[in-house]
């Protein structure tokens, strides 16, 4: 299209949007319209500006020049500023005589250039590339202008510490370890329970149930004649040893036993003691029951160190390792949360869910987490240690590769793959491609893309790189 055609549209745009502004009334104090003084102002402004934007940047223009409510002028664009009406033969006159044409690229950023001019399937021109404008190490380079128009930024690749959460559900389990039962080793009879429920909290040595045996009667009384046998000298020998360890033998707890050397009679009872703190689990024990050795008549757990169960996706499943720093978060407590570590993961995967368990031990010394409670766990999955690392928004992927594009200086942009690793809090660890304190573009980079055929220097930075 000639030079001569643009204008004419030029033209007739501006002409449009004059009329568009004097077709609209504008009242003045004394409430008459003043046409006159507007179209003025419009011829004035014709051939300078075709319109004004605000001077701070904000999306505010007007066709007239216009002030801000503080009083200052509107900013006034030019046509070259917003957009060209240039003929691209009449730019490429524009070039000094000396300057050479190497070669013609695509219009539309395809890998595709001519040593003449030609057109493209659509009737496009190529574009010239002049000698300066395209080096042989792969880079591209584009005008101050379009770096300017599509607000290009660059950041520097520096060492930092990336932190990367996986972000999994889990449950609340015992602490199996932590778990006792208390069952009878021989047949016996309940005569009492202690005020105990289930859900209970207990104490070490706290009293349970009152328990009659007639094994455990007849090897207390067979304890009693050892200590009070002067033949043994007064159970100290092997045969009193032996005597007490029956009693052991059957589980009776440790102050029934001291109870019958200090007291040298048998009980009718025996009173049956918690083993440990904890919360009573199950409790299945009446008064006047008759208990079958092996029949578990109460539960305990100490639930002051407790177990996440999390469930970790298949693919984040590599990043885990034992030992990592996990908080836990209880949906039933929002605000607050508990620190662990990773112990165990399981070597197992769900196939219905492709999900991992990864077991964290937490402490729980309030007693707030309890049995089967819904958990979200965040796993610190990073290094302690600092690495290489850029934005991830200066990475282009394509699916099997990876590419940044360093800065050069002087418009200039050269392409280079990187290989990468971790990506945390907004930024990605290179492993390979780049060295520290290395631009890179970090915004509009799919701009210089387009603009800059940067596919077929990707192709020729990697065809140079084979031997």
């Amino acid at each position: 299209m000639k030079r001569s055609v643009l204008v004419g549209i030029a033209a007739a745009v501006t002409a449009a949007a004059i009329a568009g502004v004097l077709s609209r009334p504008y009242l003045w104090p004394s409430g008459e319209m003043e046409h006159a003084h507007v179209m003025e102002q419009a011829r004035a402004q014709q051939g300078t500006a075709i319109y004004y934007q605000d001077p701070d940047g904000k999306p505010f223009y007007s066709l007239t020049p216009k002030k801000t409510p503080d009083g200052r002028d509107y900013r006034a664009v030019p046509p070259g500023a917003d957009f060209s009406f240039d003929d691209p033969t009449d730019v490429a006159a524009a070039q000094p005589a000396d300057r050479k044409i190497k070669y013609y690229r695509n219009p539309m950023g395809l890998p595709d250039v001519s040593p003449t001019p030609k057109k493209d399937s659509m009737g496009m021109d190529y574009i010239p590339v002049y000698e300066g404008e395209d080096s042989d190490d792969g880079s591209v380079k584009l005008s101050p202008g379009k770096i300017q128009r599509t607000g290009v930024k660059s950041e520097r690749a520096a060492r930092r510490v990336i932190r990367t959460m996986i972000r999994a559900p889990g449950t609340i389990q015992l602490d199996e370890r932590r778990v006792s039962v208390i069952a009878m080793r021989a047949e016996s009879y309940v005569q009492k329970v202690a005020d105990v429920t289930t859900g209970a909290h207990v104490v070490k040595g706290q009293p349970l149930m009152e328990i009659y045996s007639p094994a455990v009667s007849s090897a207390a009384a067979e304890y009693i004649s050892t200590l009070n046998s002067k033949v043994t000298g007064g159970g100290e020998g092997p045969y009193g040893k032996g005597s007490r360890q029956r009693l052991m033998n059957l589980d009776v707890p440790e102050a029934a036993i001291v109870a019958i050397e200090k007291g040298r009679n048998v009980p009718i009872g025996i009173e049956w003691t918690s083993p440990r703190d904890g919360i009573v689990m199950e409790r299945n024990v009446t008064e006047g029951m008759r208990a079958q050795p092996g029949d578990v008549l109460f539960r305990i757990a100490d639930h002051r160190v407790v177990w996440a169960i999390v469930d970790v996706a298949e693919r984040d499943l590599g990043s885990v390792a034992i030992g990592q720093r996990t908080i836990v978060r209880a949906r039933s407590f929002p605000g607050r949360q508990f620190s662990g570590k990773v112990n165990l993961i399981y070597p197992q995967i769900t196939k219905e869910t492709r999900t991992a368990r990864v077991r964290v031990e937490l402490s729980n010394p309030e007693l707030l987490l309890i049995h089967d409670m819904y958990v979200d766990a965040e796993i610190d999955t990073g290094s302690p240690e600092a690495v290489l690392a850029i934005p991830e928004s200066a990475v282009m992927d394509t699916g099997s590769r990876q590419a940044v594009l360093v800065d050069k200086g002087e418009g200039r942009f050269e392409p280079r793959e990187v290989k990468l690793g971790h990506r945390g809090e907004g930024y990605v660890e290179v492993r390979e491609g780049l060295a520290e304190d290395d631009p890179v573009v970090v915004s509009a980079n799919f701009l210089i893309d387009a603009e800059s055929n940067l596919k077929a220097a990707l192709k020729g930075f990697a065809e140079g790189a084979q031997p």
